[in-house]
């Protein structure tokens, strides 16, 4: 390994430690200037950083309510996230498989639901498939049918490049041996996928955190509708919305740091 692949490494290292620090650092510095002004060619705006300090009961107040949009955001995230890797799976098995009918289904699902935008799907799903379907859809199921189809596609192709990047001699010795079709992808090909198949998987984790903030326009009370509901109370837009992307922030990085821990140890037993 040369000089710049070292350096590269260990930037990758320190990097997320350093965003951690950077964004702890920041909130209180953002807090102590509740006195600063802001000029530009429209006026003076005055921040109030008191709305959402934590040092005032306001401001305790409005984190509380904001932090009520957490558990909605991460939990639509996760079985979102869920579902779309077992549509995905299946899909990807579609693909790579020699019946031409099968590699048919898996091109029109994937092309069609990586072209519809999510929100387009989202609106759809909430306000369509109940008049469609004659059925009732309650906003948390919209948005977990809306964000599981949508990404299901992306997951697809995931798998499919995970599945087809190891050598092709594993499937014919397995197949020599004896090996059902179901058994050589389940104990001898995926387990080697996943470690390629992982860090495509955080990203898109972190997407679907991301992306479930359009849910706000139909009323998913998750964190980016809690802060629009803050700012109609307080009216304190600037303040709020910065509290909104340390939130996001936060919950990348930590997602970040999981995916990490989990593909060293991934690596420690390929190893072993």
């Amino acid at each position: 390994m040369n000089k710049a692949d070292k350096g590269a490494g260990y930037i990758r290292r320190i990097f997320p430690k350093a965003a951690v620090l950077a964004a702890a650092a920041a909130l209180p510095l953002l807090l102590s200037s509740c006195s600063m002004i802001l000029s530009d060619n429209r006026g003076n705006y005055t921040w109030g950083w008191f709305t959402v300090s934590p040092l005032t009961s306001r401001g305790r107040e409005s984190l509380s309510f904001l932090l009520e949009g957490l558990l909605p955001t991460i939990s639509a995230s996760f079985i979102s996230l869920f579902i779309s890797i077992t549509i995905g799976i299946i899909i990807s098995l579609a693909g790579i498989s020699q019946n031409r009918v099968l590699k048919m289904i898996n091109r029109i699902w994937v092309e069609t639901f990586r072209s519809i935008p999510v929100l387009v799907m989202l609106l759809w799903t909430y306000y369509g498939l109940p008049v469609s379907l004659g059925i009732n859809l309650n906003v948390f199921t919209a948005v977990v049918i809306a964000l599981s189809l949508c990404d299901s596609a992306f997951e697809a192709e995931i798998f499919r490049a995970g599945l087809q990047s190891i050598p092709k001699s594993q499937y014919e010795a397995a197949r020599i041996e004896g090996c059902p079709e179901f058994n050589v992808i389940r104990y001898i090909i995926m387990p080697q996928a996943v470690r390629n198949i992982l860090p495509p998987l955080v990203n898109q984790f972190a997407y679907m955190l991301k992306i479930s903030s359009i849910a706000s326009v139909i009323g998913f009370a998750e964190l980016t509708r809690k802060a629009n509901e803050l700012t109609v109370i307080q009216y304190r837009p600037l303040e709020i919305y910065t509290v909104l992307v340390l939130e996001y922030l936060v919950l990348v990085l930590i997602v970040s740091w999981v995916a990490r821990k989990i593909e060293k140890s991934l690596s420690g037993n390929a190893v072993d």
